[in-house]
């Protein structure tokens, strides 16, 4: 892989205050060209399906893959090229929009537990059970007029929040200890490049459809968010389950480093075929004579 790339510029250690200011939301150009750059990603895909495989045959642990960003950042289009290469059987890609009068009457984990990857595959959520630290966080009446929440635990929202990051962190914990990696990207655009695409989603018909008059609204609320992004990262960045703070004002270079990422997350899990008993293997012996034995 001819990629010069340190990963630990991007990954959030554990214990070490974050600082979103800190972070970049864009590097130099990883990739030569575009045909550089598409033998970048048609590589990374081929070694992260091996990796796959070997964990679907394994059967011991699984992988979730976080995507949590400001609008316009590019979640789908990364997920799209990055997974691209991936056997479906492997993957399984999940959507949070806004809580359905059902998921609202659980917990707020209650909708993504319950779509959590088995052991074997690759589980992607495209946003998350974070959106209730951030959307939430910058919107508090969701949680005090929406969310059907005991009037005690809407008294101090500062102090909700606060559970809510122990919660996620817990709930990470445990499901690492449960054979459940859990992975997170935060896709860094800027301000002024979200202004540029949404004004190419205005400009160019084919993307009207991605366009809302919501999403420039919520450009009004920025700082709140980058604020809730710092927060929810550095209560939450583990050695066990890291946050990347990927830099989205490139997109091809954004993919690189996710997928770059990715692999490297998948080659600590240790994953290989499993290896047979010798009664088995005996097994399979005999079936080979039988079968090379037909006429």
């Amino acid at each position: 892989m001819k990629l010069k790339l340190d990963l630990d510029d991007f990954r959030v250690p554990d214990g070490k205050p974050f600082r979103i200011k800190k972070a970049k939301t864009k590097v130099k150009d990883l990739y030569q060209d575009d045909a550089h750059f598409e033998s970048l990603i048609a590589e990374f895909r081929t070694e992260i399906d091996d990796l796959q495989q070997k964990m679907y045959a394994q059967d011991r642990q699984g992988l979730l893959l976080v995507f949590q960003a400001m609008d316009a950042a590019g979640k789908d289009s990364t997920i799209k090229h990055v997974m691209s290469g991936v056997n479906t059987q492997g993957v399984e890609v999940q959507a949070f929009k806004r809580p359905t009068d059902d998921e609202l009457d659980h917990d707020f984990l209650w909708r993504t537990t319950r779509v959590m990857p088995p052991r074997g595959r690759i589980g992607i959520f495209n946003r998350s059970y974070y959106e209730e630290v951030l959307v939430c966080r910058v919107h508090p009446e969701i949680v005090t007029k929406i969310q059907r929440l005991p009037a005690e635990t809407t008294k101090n929202v500062d102090k909700l929040f606060a559970d809510r990051l122990k919660d996620i962190r817990n709930f990470e914990s445990y499901s690492h200890r449960n054979g459940i990696r859990i992975v997170k990207f935060f896709l860094h655009v800027s301000k002024d490049e979200q202004k540029k695409r949404f004004l190419a989603r205005i400009d160019t018909p084919s993307k009207n459809w991605k366009f809302e008059e919501g999403d420039v609204r919520e450009r009004g609320h920025w700082k709140d968010y980058m604020a809730a992004y710092e927060d929810a990262i550095d209560a939450t960045a583990t050695e066990e389950c890291p946050w990347y703070v990927v830099p989205a004002d490139d997109k091809k270079n954004m993919r690189l480093i996710v997928s770059a990422a990715i692999l490297k997350e998948m080659q600590s899990m240790k994953l290989k075929y499993p290896e047979l008993p010798p009664e088995q293997k005996k097994h399979l012996q005999a079936a080979k004579r039988f079968l090379l034995a037909e006429r």
